[in-house]
């Protein structure tokens, strides 16, 4: 007996000597998404994917054999979510060319690139609105189990809509009557999704629309539908859809007056029923144009062609040979002088508004979209720096219902941390280049080098 017991004692000691040791983020200042002052000299405890606890180098001793990484100087967040990103497309200007010949490479390729993009822009969370539906499963499960690299993903599967683009039934399915979409909706929720994208819900129609929202509900999946034009919101506030998207309506100069009354009523009402109403406006590519034709350097950066094939990234780079030309962007001149209008009366109203960028959009490169959001809310349209951090970071969660593991920095939750140099709260655009990135206590960059190895599949 006494020979076992030394036996179990000495396999236990030696099980803890190889266990991987405790991560200790030693030194910088801690914005933890909560939204309250940040924490100076902060330490974070990490032990395998998880925070075990967080205190200050004053108050928390570290660990006998603790791996300390440094962020002195630096300001510690919780990671990214990018709450509208397109894994199916990588800036390429010409969707219908793109569409066609890429449908077989999403899975193996193109997705698989985005994905580790994202993640390497400080994007530990993002959601997938729009992609062929057992692809867009088996990326989210790839990067579950650690076989890929890249954020946790959310993932809507296929657009629903009146009738799929030709070329675009893959990823686009069509609902003809309240019983089909029913029967779609069911479909996908056996699939897996996490979540219902609806577009052009004015063509749908309102008893159609209110039929996907109601058997989503009821299956437990939220609907996030288009906001265009002025009939998809309406019909969007009258049947319940959880999150609009983009500013929409082309040039008008602003949001009508009854969609505004019915805007704020639903806010007001989602408020005292703990279910407030949630908005991505998707503003920077449109607030950027400007800036992207002046300076189309970062159409140039090795970045996005991470993960892709040569002959991928030759195909994205002719695309794009005179961004000035392209098709895509030719209302954008007269829509931008209209975003600081919506975006106002968005916020006024009391809609919980959200970092979504529609990265992959032509020019809009996963590896740099998601940062300039942020950045045009705090220095285009004043919003307070601490407020678009949450927007990116704790409302995201909640709306995903996933707060309780993701979102801020507390002990319990998955370490998805980044560190940026400097003073984020000043200089929100230091989000561009973070120079630690964590997720689920792995490093992927540390001192501003990509830790390759990490990336590698496990």
């Amino acid at each position: 007996m006494r020979a076992i017991t030394l036996f179990l004692a000495g396999l236990l000691a030696s099980a803890a000597a190889t266990a991987a040791p405790i991560t200790a983020l030693v030194g910088g200042r801690l914005i933890d998404g909560q939204g309250g002052p940040p924490l100076a000299n902060s330490v974070i405890l990490v032990d395998g994917e998880r925070i075990t606890a967080i205190g200050t180098v004053a108050t928390l001793p570290l660990p006998a054999g603790a791996t300390v990484v440094s962020t002195e100087g630096m300001d510690v967040l919780p990671g990214l979510w990018d709450m509208h990103v397109h894994l199916m497309i990588n800036g390429h200007a010409d969707y219908t060319h793109w569409d066609k010949a890429y449908l077989n490479r999403f899975g193996p390729e193109i997705m698989p690139a985005s994905a580790v993009q994202l993640l390497l822009a400080g994007v530990t969370s993002a959601r997938d609105l729009g992609g062929p539906l057992a692809e867009s499963i088996a990326i989210r499960e790839d990067v579950k189990t650690g076989r890929k690299p890249g954020p946790r993903l959310y993932v809507s599967g296929p657009f629903l809509q009146k009738k799929a683009y030709p070329g675009t039934e893959a990823f686009r399915w069509g609902v003809d009557s309240p019983e089909d979409a029913r029967a779609k909706v069911r479909k996908l929720k056996a699939a897996g999704v996490d979540i219902i994208k609806l577009v052009d819900q004015d063509e749908v129609g309102e008893a159609t629309t209110r039929a996907i929202v109601e058997e989503a509900h009821k299956l437990g999946l939220k609907v996030v539908g288009h906001s265009h034009l002025p009939e998809e919101i309406r019909i969007g506030l009258k049947t319940g859809i959880d999150n609009f998207e983009h500013t929409g309506l082309g040039a008008a100069p602003k949001y009508p007056d009854d969609i505004m009354v019915a805007l704020e009523a639903r806010a007001a009402e989602g408020r005292v029923r703990g279910n407030p109403l949630y908005w991505t406006p998707t503003i920077s590519g449109l607030f950027n144009h400007g800036n992207l034709l002046a300076n189309p350097e970062k159409l140039d950066d090795a970045c996005w062609a991470r993960g892709l094939k040569p002959d991928t990234v030759a195909d994205i780079k002719a695309s794009l040979k005179d961004v000035s030309a392209l098709e895509y962007n030719q209302l954008t001149p007269r829509r931008k002088p209209t975003l600081d209008t919506k975006f106002a009366q968005l916020r006024k109203a009391g809609a919980i508004l959200l970092i979504g960028t529609d990265s992959g959009i032509p020019t809009a490169f996963h590896c740099q979209t998601t940062w300039n959001e942020p950045d045009v809310w705090v220095n285009g349209l004043q919003v307070p720096a601490m407020e678009a951090i949450q927007a990116a970071t704790y409302w995201p969660a909640k709306f995903m219902g996933v707060e309780k593991d993701s979102g801020t920095i507390a002990a319990g939750k998955y370490a998805d941390i980044i560190a940026v140099r400097g003073d984020v709260l000043r200089t929100i655009a230091l989000l561009q280049n973070p120079t630690h990135i964590m997720k689920g206590g792995t490093l992927y960059k540390q001192g501003g080098v990509v830790n390759e190895a990490a990336l590698a599949p496990r």
